[in-house]
């Protein structure tokens, strides 16, 4: 962990694969306050799939399903369930920070590339993270329009309950990955570790953790990585893990700091924390041309 951080400025989107775009879009207004603001899908020459963007704040999920029933997103879904997908980045130059993080370890999954329509351009390159999910570094100053290239203004006000910012995404991986992981934001990312729990600190009649935070120097972006606590399985532990066996993201609201943190759910990833993400997972980079293809 002795790299320099990549210049990171925030958390610029997280991404979720669901069954059903619109109806989880429903679900996030009336159950959450957020307002959808943008749209993606047919109506907009994309054939594959929908998007809604939903924000609150300065928060924004982008929930994406598909059209196909053979799709990389409906392969997710199938075998996941809905989760998170994608941890976007916002950075003031992709080129650099993709080619940076892939000199000192990350698997790129995207190069650089650049989408374009009337309001400007966007940049964007993703990199793999733990089981499934990715990280699309996104470069946006010279773009105006409503979020991407491809999507068009939603109406849907609604009435906003106090969130404000992501506070944290959580990634739960196995048991004896927590380090593995620790080094590679470490390592790659040049984040430093925040603080550290051991199952004495996180643990209940049914379950325990072990949990250390990374973090960029600003503080805009931290990421608990948590493993189970072996010594403290039971058997509830056991069947919940039985069921995902898999590293990954899940959401919870935090009303009292006006932020969403996020963590990932044991139902988003690969069967390894240390591999990385199967054609089940894409940046909306890698697929935004070919959807609109044809």
């Amino acid at each position: 962990m002795k790299n320099d951080a990549l210049p990171i400025e925030g958390i610029d989107y997280v991404e979720l694969y669901v069954g059903n775009a619109k109806q989880a879009s429903y679900f996030y207004k009336n159950g959450f306050g957020f307002s959808p603001v943008a749209y993606s899908g047919p109506e907009t020459g994309v054939k594959d799939k929908t998007s809604y963007l939903m924000q609150q704040g300065d928060i924004r999920l982008l929930l994406t399903s598909s059209l196909i029933p053979d799709h990389p997103i409906s392969r997710y879904v199938i075998t996941h369930g809905d989760g998170v997908a994608d941890v976007a980045m916002r950075v003031k130059d992709v080129d650099w920070t993709y080619k940076e993080a892939v000199r000192r370890g990350a698997k790129g999954i995207q190069a650089p590339k650049i989408l374009k329509d009337d309001h400007g351009t966007i940049r964007g390159a993703a990199i793999a993270a733990y089981g499934d999910t990715v990280h699309t570094f996104i470069e946006r100053h010279d773009y105006h329009g409503i979020f991407a290239p491809g999507y068009v203004p939603f109406q849907g006000k609604a009435e906003p309950v106090g969130l404000k910012h992501v506070d944290h995404v959580v990634a739960n991986v196995e048991e004896g990955k927590m380090d593995y992981w620790v080094e590679f934001y470490g390592n790659v990312f040049g984040f430093t570790q925040l603080i550290s729990f051991d199952d004495k600190d996180i643990s209940t009649e049914y379950s325990a953790l072990r949990s250390k935070v990374m973090r960029n120097p600003t503080g805009t972006v931290k990421f608990p990585i948590n493993e189970p606590a072996q010594e403290r399985k039971n058997r509830r532990y056991k069947n919940t893990w039985t069921i995902s066996k898999e590293p990954g993201s899940n959401t919870s609201p935090s009303p009292q700091r006006t932020s969403w943190p996020l963590s990932q759910d044991w139902q988003s990833g690969a069967s390894n924390s240390c591999a990385h993400p199967t054609a089940t997972t894409q940046s909306f980079l890698s697929a935004s041309e070919e959807s609109r293809r044809g």
